[in-house]
């Protein structure tokens, strides 16, 4: 066999074993989503999972997941090392956090981390995130002041130590947290998830022959990073600028990033964006910095596969503001703004590459946190239940935005049925908002309408988590905006777009989601995609 047989056998074989880790990392992630309490996790996907090498660079990412989650994991795995110690590290072990700055962002996401050997020798670590239904304190939502309010707060530390799990953070878990059961059953889920991954590993490595993973790990990074350089090579040279107004909590929030394309690198400074809020607002850069990347990869390389080399080459930097949060601020509901990050990246590029990027979009979930409870004096259920629901996504270049999709974040829709099942409420509609998408060429995503009323005999506070309803989805090149998103009772009350508020018994919740911002000129709109509008509902004739 020639040097050149040889070397595409080899090409061949290593590329066989990174689709196998791929693999490995994916029946990590269906681990956890099949064994998963909380309905955020099993059924909205709020998770993520991936593989690293020894000195804690991701390998592989699962594709089910957030890039909240995996962008965030990317970077904690790195605090646990350090934290922990390798010489502190043995077989069987599990960490664990919910430090926002080490984390994911917020209190609610738990990270696990577990060391995966092969005999002696650390070949990796197999990481995990997902979020749980409580973590005691306000409950989830914006009106705490400072993060010691927000829940309980777990430092990196070990979950269980060679195989025994550490029974007084059990204990303290269930006696800080509303739903224990809930809560304490998904940090056995997490721990599982990394347990399937390190199997699947070990498996694959002896099925293959493989002593470590440092070859492939360099056949992964090598062949990434060469891919990434040229794809930014080939970008416009210089530096734009953008600023985006969101709702804020009870004053508007104006977020300004600048990016910059070089030779090596992509950097985003968001310098000029507002202050750190007193409420639970803030985004910790850890976060800011996982959509910032996120957002740059979906035009840069959506096609390259997300791991440390593809993330080495995006930079982000910010002065402490509302994106850079320092701690101990509060940071509960840090997706709000950390989801308009990428209209926030995307709205530069635009200037650099116009005409490729998409309109604006609602961006932030649409979350709600409910609390159920009998009446006073009636007999009933207590329930703490959490929905993901999504507006519309702006229009694309060539294409209509997506309706009633979450981008940025990737979660799924929760089914209506499974909410019900986990509490005291009844949801009457979930459907498509008629015109909420903007006008233009290309028309913006719709969203939706939500009905939500309590079981007969209870009532509920919920944690309003909402924004773009004093800032609606900004249209691109000539494009409309979307329709702004409005929260109200069905006897016509206005309610705040953050914070916890009532619901009465016998009155209902009534959600108007915001559409995505339409893109180019809405005379160039063909009269085939007007009629199928009118015939489908999505556009009334009463608008055109």
């Amino acid at each position: 066999m020639n040097a050149r047989t040889q070397d595409a056998t080899r090409e061949i074989h290593m590329q066989v074993m990174w689709n196998r880790l791929i693999s490995v990392v994916e029946e990590q992630a269906m681990t956890l989503l099949r064994t998963a309490f909380s309905t955020s996790v099993r059924e909205a996907g709020d998770l993520s999972a991936g593989v690293f090498d020894p000195q804690g660079r991701m390998l592989a990412q699962a594709v089910t997941g957030t890039p909240g989650h995996v962008n965030t994991m990317a970077e904690a795995v790195l605090h646990f090392i350090a934290e922990i110690g390798r010489d502190r590290m043995y077989p069987g072990d599990t960490y664990v956090t919910n430090d926002p700055w080490k984390g994911t962002g917020h209190l609610h996401d738990i990270t696990m981390v577990s060391p995966s050997f092969k005999g002696d020798e650390l070949v990796g670590f197999f990481a995990c995130t997902a979020h749980v239904v409580d973590v005691g304190g306000r409950g989830f939502g914006a009106d705490g002041k400072s993060v010691y309010e927000e829940g309980i707060q777990i430092p990196i530390m070990k979950f269980a130590e060679r195989g025994a799990v550490n029974e007084d953070l059990i204990r303290l878990l269930r006696s800080n947290v509303r739903e224990p059961n809930q809560v304490v059953g998904d940090f056995f889920s997490l721990a599982a998830c990394n347990d399937v991954g390190h199997r699947r590993l070990i498996a694959m490595m002896e099925e293959i022959g493989l002593g470590n993973l440092d070859d492939l790990g360099e056949f992964i990074f090598s062949r990434t990073r060469t891919a990434m350089l040229e794809r930014i090579r080939a970008l416009p040279q210089g530096s734009w600028s953008n600023e985006l107004a969101t709702d804020g909590y009870d004053q508007p929030v104006n977020l300004a990033a600048t990016v910059s394309f070089g030779d090596d690198l992509v950097h985003v400074d968001f310098t000029g964006t507002d202050g750190q809020s007193r409420w639970g607002i803030n985004v910790p850069l850890i976060y800011t910095k996982a959509y910032a990347c996120y957002a740059l990869k979906c035009v840069v390389a959506p096609d390259i596969p997300n791991n440390w080399a593809s993330l080495e080459l995006f930079t982000v930097a910010s002065p402490p503001n509302i994106l850079n949060a320092q701690r101990p601020a509060p940071v509960s509901l840090r997706h709000v703004l950390g989801h308009m990050v990428p209209d926030l990246v995307l709205g530069a590029v635009a200037k650099a590459m116009p005409g490729q990027i998409l309109a604006e979009g609602a961006a932030a979930l649409w979350n709600i946190h409910i609390s159920a409870r009998p009446v006073a004096g009636q007999d009933g259920r207590r329930a703490e239940m959490l929905m993901f629901n999504s507006g519309g996504m702006g229009a694309r270049p060539t294409l209509d935005g997506l309706s009633a999709t979450a981008f940025p974040s990737g979660v799924h829709t929760m089914p209506i049925e499974a909410t019900e099942q986990t509490g005291p409420i009844t949801v009457w509609r979930k459907e498509l908002r008629p015109d909420s998408g903007g006008a233009g060429e290309y028309r913006g995503g719709l969203g939706q309408i939500i009905e939500i009323e309590a079981a007969p005999g209870h009532e509920f506070d919920f944690s309003a988590m909402f924004d773009r309803v004093g800032h609606a989805a900004r249209g691109r090149d000539g494009g409309q905006d979307g329709a702004a998103g409005r929260v109200e009772l069905d006897d016509g009350t206005q309610l705040k777009p953050k914070g916890w508020q009532h619901v009465p018994a016998g009155r209902k919740l009534i959600l108007h989601l915001p559409g995505g911002g339409g893109l180019g000129d809405p005379a160039r709109r063909s009269e085939s995609a007007r009629a199928e509008d009118i015939s489908k509902g999505y556009v009334t004739e009463k608008s055109e």
